[in-house]
Order: structure tokens, then C-alpha cells, then sequence
């Protein structure tokens, strides 16, 4: 049930909660949260995408300065790799040097043609929901 786990709080307000991740990837690793509970990023209403950010901007602000870091890495996984199925933004305080490289996973150049495609993909995607560019 929601509020049951034991959490570091670092901030909440009537639609989020920043927390401690349990097992960070460096001091200060911090999760936020909507309290209205969805999965993943796409089921979040429209109006909930605001308040779920400003709270994530508001701890990238804070972090350099509180924990002695240089900047932040923000990142959120939808289903793979989501390891509690409820949205989650994760805030990781960076210092160059730090050891994490790229995005934590190896990167894959596109083979010719195959950037192209693939925006081709995503745009023809995009103009067929309500809200595309």
C-alpha cells in the first residue's frame, strides 16, 4: 500500500514525492514519483506532466550545490528495465570522472539508411495520435 515502505523524503507536495533510491548509483540518487498512480510516462495525464517535472527541475537546481556534485543525469524507463511498476523519474547527482559512461549501456551507430527510416517511423507514428507534430 502506498506510504507503507520506508523512504528518505526529500520533497512532496499535492502531486509528487521525491525519495532516496534504496540502491543508488551515488549518494542523493533521488526518485520521483506522481501520488496518482500510473505505470509508465505515456498513461501520466497531460496535466500531471508539469508538476511531476517541476519537481524534478527544482532537485536538479538543488543537487550541485547540497551534495557537492557538478550536475545531474535525469532519466526515466517505461517497462524495460522498470524494476517497480509505478512512474519513477530518476535524479542522479554527476561529477565528471565519476565512472558512468554514455547512458550506462553500450551505443550502436546506425547502419546507412537506417537513421532515416527509423525517423520516418517515429514522425508517421507521431501525426497519427491526437497531439503529433
Amino acid at each position: 500500500m502506498a506510504g507503507e515502505a520506508v523512504a528518505h523524503k526529500v520533497l512532496e507536495d499535492e502531486h509528487t514525492v521525491a525519495f532516496l533510491d534504496h540502491t543508488p548509483l551515488f549518494a542523493g540518487h533521488t526518485l520521483v514519483v506522481p501520488r496518482h498512480h500510473v505505470v509508465t510516462l505515456d498513461e501520466l495525464a497531460l496535466e500531471s506532466i508539469s508538476p511531476l517535472m517541476a519537481t524534478v527541475q527544482r532537485l536538479v537546481a538543488v543537487m550541485p550545490e547540497a551534495l557537492g556534485c557538478q550536475g545531474t543525469f535525469v532519466a526515466n524507463n517505461n517497462v524495460v528495465s522498470q524494476s517497480v511498476p509505478h512512474l519513477h523519474v530518476h535524479v542522479v547527482p554527476r561529477t565528471r570522472g565519476d565512472g558512468l559512461r554514455g547512458f550506462f549501456w553500450p551505443r550502436h551507430p546506425y547502419a546507412p539508411g537506417e537513421a532515416e527510416a527509423a525517423a520516418a517511423r517515429l514522425r508517421a507514428a507521431l501525426n497519427g495520435r491526437a497531439g503529433g507534430t
